[in-house]
């Protein structure tokens, strides 16, 4: 679930903050592909450092490790809500940068088919040669199998009409 601004600076440094602040909305828009590029490494980087650090503090609290260092560093509070806004962060540029993926290979394509296009105009017409004389006779016919002799429609309807006056006729005898 996202979390809100305000709770992402209660929970990061302000070095961190910053970082992460260059990943919302309008920062994000402003920066140019090579800046996303080398804030989502720093953010990554600091992403694992706040994972080791939490998985160090896990492990401590087990009894299955020593303590590593002198001393906790000053923002050692809540290390696994710092590392999912360092993941958010790194979640929200990888969907800015695919989309400008996306948009720079639709801009390649729109411009390949102008081109394209641009090419096909410049051609003209296509030019076959004529197809000139032929060694055989070419096709030929094939029979049908269909009937060679249709009913004339006038038939069908006078031989309707016949059944239909024999049938008036024998009702007309037995009524």
């Amino acid at each position: 679930m996202s979390q809100a601004t305000r709770s992402e600076r209660a929970v990061l440094s302000k070095d961190e903050a910053d970082l992460v602040a260059q990943s919302h909305f309008p920062k994000a828009y402003e920066l140019g592909f090579q800046e996303l590029v080398d804030l989502n490494k720093r953010l990554r980087d600091a992403q694992d450092k706040k994972r080791t650090f939490h998985r160090q503090l896990r492990r401590q609290s087990k009894g299955t490790a020593e303590g590593r260092g002198g001393s906790f560093p000053g923002e050692a509070s809540r290390p696994s809500q710092r590392k999912q806004v360092f993941g958010a962060a790194i979640k929200r540029l990888n969907g800015e940068i695919s989309r400008r993926h996306r948009l720079k290979a639709r801009e390649d394509l729109q411009s390949a088919a102008r081109k394209a296009l641009r090419l096909k105009r410049q051609a003209g017409e296509a030019r076959r040669p004529e197809a000139g004389p032929t060694a055989d006779d070419g096709m030929r016919p094939v029979t049908s199998e269909r009937r060679k002799t249709r009913v004339h429609p006038g038939v069908v309807g006078r031989v309707s009409q016949r059944t239909k006056a024999a049938q008036a006729r024998k009702d007309n005898r037995t009524g």
